[in-house]
């Protein structure tokens, strides 16, 4: 069973479920010491203020440096081991280049320990891991990790169980349907990785408690209905009143809900050929 649950020994434990790590080499969180970093807080305050809402404490946690460009072309990888990384929903891979050092990767789905991957700018075997130009890659495919230039390294489709498929091909561009329901065009040189992302049960998983949230490094938010006017544009009034106003507002004044924040004149507007579904209320 992907999804592990509990007995109901506490309220909480009665709904609570994790995802297995049946996946992993490791169970224990000891990461590649020469590849990990100590982040910085980005949250808190700064003379009294908040600076970051809804954020602070949470577990301590090291950053892994990963490799997304995968440019050691040609040459074979071997997975050492499949772990976690508290920074992101899917796995990570420790593996080991002929005659480089370790490095991490992203995991795609089945990876496992004594596998070989390759990256590549030219054709490869349509095999999962491997990571190839887009125009290589048959059509139908699942694939991951897609570069939105040449050379920019995975910037889409990188959380747990995402993939995209290729729709068509012309000359050198490639339209790809992303997970969001928008299509779009893309180089025929931008790499992507063939399969889809590791932990692709993790979002089955049920929080259970709000301890749970803190863990996470998340703080409660609160309605700005429920705050004083000087807090909030939506603060003030009796208790069950409306917001007062006939749109919502941001804390600092700004329109909210539904606003289109997208600039007009962006350089991608041009390589969207479709854009995503509304949400269905």
């Amino acid at each position: 069973m992907p999804v592990k649950t509990y007995k109901p020994t506490t309220p909480a434990r009665r709904y609570m479920s994790t995802v297995r790590t049946d996946e992993l080499t490791t169970k224990r969180n000891t990461p590649k010491k020469s590849l990990t970093t100590g982040g910085k807080r980005a949250a808190g305050r700064s003379k009294g203020r908040i600076t970051t809402r809804h954020k602070g404490a949470g577990v301590k946690r090291k950053y892994r440096t990963i490799d997304m460009k995968m440019d050691l072309y040609d040459v074979p990888m071997t997975v050492q081991s499949v772990e976690y990384d508290p920074y992101r929903s899917a796995w990570i891979a420790l593996v080991e280049p002929e005659g480089h050092p370790v490095r991490y990767i992203l995991a795609t789905d089945g990876m496992k320990q004594g596998d070989v991957v390759l990256s590549s700018q030219n054709k490869l075997e349509p095999e999962v891991g491997n990571r190839m130009p887009l125009k290589f890659i048959p059509e139908g495919m699942e694939i991951c990790a897609v570069e939105l230039q040449p050379g920019r390294g995975a910037q889409m489709v990188k959380s747990a169980g995402t993939f995209v498929t290729i729709l068509s091909k012309e000359d050198d561009a490639v339209q790809i349907k992303l997970p969001s329901g928008e299509v779009r065009l893309f180089r025929g040189d931008c790499r992507a990785t063939m399969g889809r992302m590791s932990n692709k049960d993790h979002g089955k998983q049920v929080i259970g408690k709000a301890g749970r949230v803190r863990m996470m490094g998340k703080r409660p938010s609160v309605r700005g209905k429920a705050m004083n006017p000087v807090d909030h544009p939506h603060g003030g009034g009796e208790a069950g009143t409306s917001i007062g106003m006939k749109h919502p507002k941001t804390p600092w004044g700004r329109p909210a809900l539904g606003v289109k924040t997208r600039k007009k004149k962006k350089a991608s507007n041009r390589v969207i050929i479709r854009r995503r579904p509304k949400k269905r209320k």
